[in-house]
């Protein structure tokens, strides 16, 4: 049998029983009575994914299961008012995002890229965290289709590649390490990659983006402590020297799992967050990003230095 297909049936087997959990963790207990959404009405990956067989599959396929197993984990949350839709782009468009993680992280990454959660034109489109339809495409070389979650709100809808709406942050952030590295995003992937604390997005009635931080304390609490267990996982996986937090969230975020962990070796810092609605840096953001990335050595890891 070829690996590729042994690997789809694990992936799969593997979530199919986490979602057969009877009790995920005794803190779920805590989230509050009331109007909710239960997240585990989402499509399960595709059982016809098409892998990369020549590439060594170890670390590629251990980061999918930790990411599988969150995401399985997730499922079994229940989000009260105002959150009305949750998506898990990891599973609905587990296609191109396997491509991702084979293609880009078959080794240990010295610098891990930490962002907070899928935004709706970029990851939660094609489950590249940040990913922007065209750097998806035209830079990575990434080919497919995504399914749908199952609840979609009318003004965010999943097209996956054939989306022409484009996510500012995903341009910005990809578009200085595409002009640090031309045509090649091998040269940033050989040291570095990217991961989203958080793999689900959240939205209210009118489609509003809704933030982990914004949850209620309670559900918050509970998110947040399972995406902290499965960030030092990826960590100690790709043995990582140094966490770059894109944006303050994810900075604070990845100080506590390993501190909790007792990953004291490991260095976080941060970077200004993409966002359009960053007002301390909406102008010169490539400018302050490539200072700090200097300061860093991270420039140098890139031109192979």
């Amino acid at each position: 049998m070829h690996s590729s297909l042994v690997c789809s049936s694990l992936l799969n087997s593997l979530l199919f029983k986490m979602m057969k959990l009877e009790s995920v963790d005794n803190e779920v207990e805590a989230i509050q009575d009331g109007q909710s959404f239960q997240s585990d009405d989402i499509d399960q990956p595709s059982t016809n994914t098409t892998f990369v067989t020549n590439l060594s599959p170890s670390i590629a396929e251990e980061l999918l299961r930790i990411e599988l197993e969150l995401c399985a984990q997730i499922s079994s949350l229940m989000f009260s008012l105002p959150v009305r839709y949750v998506y898990s782009p990891i599973e609905y468009a587990f296609d191109l995002h396997a491509q991702f993680v084979r293609n880009f992280c078959n080794t240990s990454k010295k610098v891990l890229f930490l962002g907070m959660n899928p935004g709706p034109w970029g990851m939660s489109q094609t489950g590249v965290p940040f990913g922007e339809v065209s750097v998806v495409k035209d830079w990575f070389g990434l080919q497919g289709s995504v399914k749908k979650p199952k609840h979609e709100h009318p003004s965010r809808l999943i097209q996956g590649l054939d989306c022409r709406r484009s996510e500012v942050s995903g341009k910005r952030f990809w578009g200085l390490f595409r002009e640090i590295c031309g045509s090649n995003p091998y040269l940033f992937f050989k040291n570095c990659f990217i991961y989203n604390q958080c793999p689900i997005a959240l939205m209210s009635d009118t489609g509003k983006n809704i933030t982990p931080a914004e949850l209620k304390a309670s559900e918050s609490k509970v998110l947040l402590a399972f995406c902290d267990k499965a960030l030092t996982k990826v960590i100690q996986l790709l043995k990582v020297h140094l966490v770059v937090g894109i944006g303050k969230f994810a900075e604070k975020r990845a100080c506590i799992a390993l501190n909790e962990a007792c990953l004291k070796e490991v260095k976080v810092v941060s970077i200004p967050h993409p966002s359009p609605r960053n007002a301390h840096c909406s102008g010169n953001w490539k400018e302050v990003v490539a200072k700090i990335l200097t300061d860093l050595g991270i420039l140098d890891l890139l031109s192979g230095n």
